[in-house]
Formats: structure tokens, C-alpha cells, sequence
């Protein structure tokens, strides 16, 4: 195995990080994600992926006047098993082995998770790409990634962003908003901080689950963290005590 930091990580990435400018799906951006993945799997690490639907649609967006809280959020569902299956294609592109994971079985786009068959894929080098949330409403993919980090046993919880790692304040807004080289998870949970939500950040910290958050912008920037570049903001439990 080559000089990496992680074993397996489970990579959270956004529907927006799937995006050019003015598409759905940005074919450069897509592409330059599979090649970095291909080269952190090349590089001995194993990679699970969560993806969001953001670029598809958004739960909170829509009218709940008229649409139902659980109808938004399977709609929601639904998009990531979309982009689920594009990303899938990339890698496959890429040349590596992918499969789309929900669930609940939807023919012919995925196949119902199992631990087992993830864990199989994953110490094969094959990518394994877990769609359609946790499969509840009310959860977003920021718990999914949380929960099936934990269910695949990896080491790190990273999410790329759009941004540098985590702030006090919103950074686009903020001219001089402070970014964090490290935080517990209580301090990111006292701080209201909006990177995840508390669903997520409550599974992390109990289960002593870090979290790496990165600006997945420039995708090159995964190989460079697996390599153990001090790139984003570690979100983790001191070692020397018991507080998360």
C-alpha cells in the first residue's frame, strides 16, 4: 500500500459539487472527481461516497403549503439515486469497479445496501456509492453519510465543500469570517456551526467519528488530504478525553 493517512473514508459530496456553471451535471467536473477518486483508490485507499441532490432539487425548497414534508423529501431521495447512478458511470469511465447501493432495491439503477456487499466491493478496490438517503424522511444525506461511515467501518467522514474548511461565519458573506484548522464536535454543535446537521454531527460525536471538511472545488484536493496534506478542518474527539 502507498504512504496514506486513511484505510477507508467515506466521502460526502453535494449535488452542487457535481455541477459546472450552468449544467445539472458539469461533464469536466464529473470527470476530474472520478479521476481523483481513481487515483485515491490507486493509492490504497478505499472509497465509499455519499451523494446529495441539491443540483436536482431541494426538500426545504419546496412549496410545503402544498407539497407534503415526507413527499419533498422523497423526491429528494430520488435525486441522489440519479446522481448516484451518473457518478457511478464516471468511475466505471475512470476504470473502476462502482455499484449504486439504496435502501431498497430500485432495478435497474441499484441494489438494496448490505453491509457485507459494500465491504466486499470496497476491499476489492471497487467504489461503493450509497444513493437515496437513509431511506426516512426527515434525515438529511449529511445523516446518511454519517450513518453508513460508521456501517463501512471508515476511518474518516470527509466532506468536500465549496469552501476551505469550516468558519465561524459564512465566508462569501463575511469578508473576515475565521476558518478552523481542528474543532470538536461539541464545539461545532455549540457554535451553531451550519457545515452539518445535528442529526449527523450527534452520530459522529457519539460513535467518536472524525469528520475532514474540504474544498472539493479542486478535486485534486482529495489525494492530497488522503496523502496527509493539512488540508480543511478536522471535526474529531480530543484523544485525551472523553468529550465529543
Amino acid at each position: 500500500m502507498a504512504d496514506t493517512t486513511f484505510r477507508r473514508i467515506l466521502l460526502k459530496l453535494s449535488g452542487e459539487a457535481l455541477m459546472s456553471d450552468d449544467q445539472q451535471f458539469g461533464h469536466g467536473r464529473l470527470g476530474a472527481l472520478a479521476d481523483a477518486v481513481a487515483e485515491t483508490v490507486g493509492a490504497g485507499v478505499q472509497v465509499g461516497i455519499v451523494v446529495g441532490a441539491g443540483n436536482i432539487f431541494r426538500a426545504r425548497s419546496a412549496n410545503l403549503d402544498v407539497v407534503q414534508r415526507v413527499t419533498a423529501d422523497q423526491v429528494g431521495m430520488l435525486g441522489t439515486v440519479m446522481n448516484g447512478a451518473v457518478v457511478r458511470d464516471y468511475l466505471r469511465a475512470a476504470g473502476l469497479a462502482a455499484q449504486v447501493f439504496t435502501p431498497r432495491e430500485i432495478q435497474p439503477l441499484s441494489t438494496a445496501f448490505r453491509r457485507e456487499d459494500a465491504v466486499s466491493l470496497l476491499a476489492c478496490g471497487g467504489v461503493a456509492i450509497f444513493a437515496g438517503g437513509t431511506g426516512n424522511p426527515y434525515f438529511t444525506t449529511d445523516s446518511a453519510a454519517a450513518l453508513r461511515a460508521l456501517e463501512i467501518d471508515a476511518d474518516v467522514l470527509v466532506k468536500g465543500t465549496q469552501v476551505d474548511g469550516v468558519y465561524d461565519r459564512d465566508p462569501h458573506e463575511f469578508a473576515d469570517a475565521v476558518r478552523f484548522d481542528t474543532l470538536t464536535h461539541r464545539e461545532a454543535v455549540e457554535r451553531q456551526l451550519k457545515v452539518m446537521d445535528l442529526t449527523a454531527f450527534t452520530l459522529c460525536a457519539e460513535q467518536a467519528l472524525p469528520i475532514l471538511v474540504f474544498d472539493i472545488g479542486n478535486p485534486n484536493n482529495l489525494v492530497e488530504l488522503v496523502r496527509g496534506a493539512p488540508l480543511g478542518t478536522w471535526i474529531r474527539t480530543p484523544v485525551s478525553s472523553a468529550e465529543a
